[in-house]
């Protein structure tokens, strides 16, 4: 196995997953903790990645974190990079969670890479770090500022985690009803009348709020 003495690691002090942080140190990386502002490990001077395993996805969405973080992660690196780990989605359709990973993409510009397991995510991690350091000669570096969570992107990303509606439609519903109460108790032909809503989204929409619930 490779000796990686010259190569280091910036890792969230939140972020110590056991597996990756033994591979870590078993190939010889460097590794310093802190508590980052942005991002779970810092790679080099332009690369910041942010490991999500699937529980940690949805939760960062229900909870209206992951556009947030998305943005500060931009905003603070050249190549940020969202690490997906896992596919055992549970809490939000497939199509919620494919939605949000093409805005991670397209609206954010933050490179989505798709990981079986830690240690794949470490390995991945690795050859970026060793590929960044021994190419540009640039250690890692800590950047951003914490921000907390709006009550406007609490209100959006709730709606948001219903089948069919991505993060830019529950904004044209909160927006159109103006709270989250108020579009619950909407029709289907008011919702019509919202930007990006046709006849069949409209009915889905209105059949998953008003089904009853089924334990």
């Amino acid at each position: 196995m490779h000796t990686e003495e010259r190569f280091k690691i910036i890792i969230d002090n939140r972020e110590r997953n056991a597996d990756i942080i033994s591979y870590f140190e078993n190939i010889g990386m460097i590794l310093e903790y802190s508590n980052m502002p942005v991002g779970d490990y810092a790679l080099s001077d332009r690369v910041c990645v942010e490991r999500k395993t699937a529980s940690d996805l949805e939760s960062s969405i229900i909870d209206a974190r992951f556009f947030d973080q998305l943005e500060r992660l931009k905003a603070s690196f050249e190549r940020p990079m969202l690490l997906v780990e896992g596919n055992d989605f549970s809490r939000i359709s497939a199509n919620a969670i494919m939605g949000a990973l093409v805005s991670a993409y397209l609206d954010y510009g933050v490179q989505v890479i798709w990981s079986d397991s830690a240690l794949e995510s470490a390995d991945f991690m690795a050859s970026i770090t060793r590929r960044e350091q021994e190419q540009r000669d640039q250690k890692p570096r800590i950047a951003g500022i914490k921000k907390s969570v709006s009550d406007e992107q609490i209100k959006v990303a709730m709606v948001a985690s219903i089948p069919g509606v991505g993060p830019r439609l529950a904004d044209n519903l909160v927006t159109h009803f103006g709270s989250v109460r108020n579009f619950v108790n909407s029709t289907e032909k008011e919702l019509l009348e919202v930007e990006g809503i046709g006849k069949k989204k409209a009915h889905n929409i209105f059949s998953t709020i008003n089904a009853p619930y089924k334990q």
